[in-house]
């Protein structure tokens, strides 16, 4: 989901964009990097992965190209998978980040490379909370966190469990604000760890598989119930934010006084000034806020396939890795014991021992339909 838009800088922006002229696809040495991601990630790979890379493997360049959304990376993929069957070049070789499950018989055609099996030096690295299977690599991740005024809360009081947070929204009645779920994750994920907290703090519980009508009833009806008790503690007597940005924004104006966030996106605004130095972070510790990881996929039929593979590799080293945090905001994809020492330190308190997950499909439109209905029925959708 593209879900951030006041955090790019000017410069970054362009320098990005300068590069998608750029065509040259299928030159030996050059390897074809797609990404479906915000223009932020896309900005970061121009500016800081590029750019080291390539000073690290002289020869070898990287062509980023904005394959604009997750339609176009999997087009992308339906060509390498044509190309497959008849020996074809698929004029790619790198997605910055893919489902390669996607499209349906991609991993039984043989397209994707196994990254268990590509003698990745740096592969033990990765983080055990990042493995979703053997076809892709998690090399940066982002989990929604609370976000706190520390001039008005002190980190010794900010709740730490989901019971201690309805306890602080009820006694601080419009101090706290979330954004309508379908309207960005940080919103949305709220709503899911609601879900959680009224079926036995349980992710294993929701499955692409096991939706049905009568299911999601029964599981999200308990949830809209807790949702409706707090609304009324909400800022503005129960009014929820527009997005991710605008939670940030009521924030930042001290308007609300804590918020949920996805990690990246804070970071990034305190790094930038948009949020104080002073603005806390804190994640609950009986179960934490949903989030994931970005993984990349190496088509395996392309031309620079080995040349893909040590980018892959490259991306996992502690200095990528390190600037993942520092400069994008992001989660490391590799354990914490491979981060620099004093970064470790600076972000103790938000190192996730667990990073739940919410499956798709059927499950977002009933949770966004149902929210609507039974949480905030006079909130026109779209509006």
């Amino acid at each position: 989901m593209k879900r951030r838009d006041f955090m790019i800088s000017a410069a970054g922006g362009v320098a990005g964009l300068a590069l998608l002229p750029r065509m040259s696809f299928a030159a030996e040495g050059v390897i074809d990097w797609y990404t479906s991601s915000d223009s932020n990630i896309l900005d970061f790979w121009a500016n800081t992965i590029k750019p080291a890379f390539e000073a690290a493997n002289p020869g070898i360049t990287i062509n980023l190209v904005d394959a604009g959304d997750g339609a176009g990376i999997n087009a992308i993929a339906e060509r390498a998978m044509a190309a497959k069957q008849t020996n074809a070049d698929p004029q790619a070789d790198y997605f910055e980040t893919h489902d390669p499950y996607q499209p349906d018989g991609a991993i039984e055609a043989g397209i994707y490379v196994n990254m268990k099996e590509a003698g990745l030096s740096n592969y033990d690295k990765v983080n055990p909370l990042a493995f979703d299977g053997e076809y892709s690599l998690p090399y940066r991740g982002s989990q929604v966190l609370l976000a706190y005024d520390s001039a008005k809360l002190s980190a010794a009081d900010a709740p730490k469990t989901w019971d201690d947070m309805v306890a602080w929204i009820k006694a601080n009645p419009g101090q706290f604000v979330y954004n309508r779920p379908d309207k960005g994750g940080s919103g949305g994920n709220f709503v899911r760890r609601a879900i959680h907290q009224a079926n036995g703090l349980d992710p294993a519980a929701f499955t692409l598989g096991n939706y049905s009508e009568e299911y999601a009833n029964e599981t999200l009806g308990k949830a809209w119930e807790i949702l409706k008790d707090i609304a009324p503690s909400l800022y503005d007597n129960g009014a929820y934010s527009s997005g991710n940005t605008q939670s940030i924004q009521l924030l930042s104006q001290g308007v609300v006084t804590m918020t949920p966030v996805w990690s990246d996106q804070v970071l990034q605004a305190i790094s930038q000034g948009v949020l104080p130095e002073t603005t806390g972070l804190v994640q609950l510790q009986d179960l934490a806020l949903a989030g994931g990881f970005s993984r990349a996929v190496v088509l395996d039929n392309g031309v620079n396939r080995d040349a893909a593979l040590k980018l892959a590799d490259f991306v996992l080293t502690e200095e990528i890795q390190s600037k993942i945090l520092t400069e994008l905001g992001g989660f490391p994809g590799v354990s914490w014991d491979y981060v620099a020492p004093e970064l470790r330190e600076k972000f103790a308190d938000i190192v996730p021992t667990s990073i739940p997950t919410f499956p798709g499909g059927d499950w977002g439109n009933a949770i966004s339909d149902g929210w609507y209905r039974n949480v905030a029925p006079n909130v026109d959708r779209n509006s």
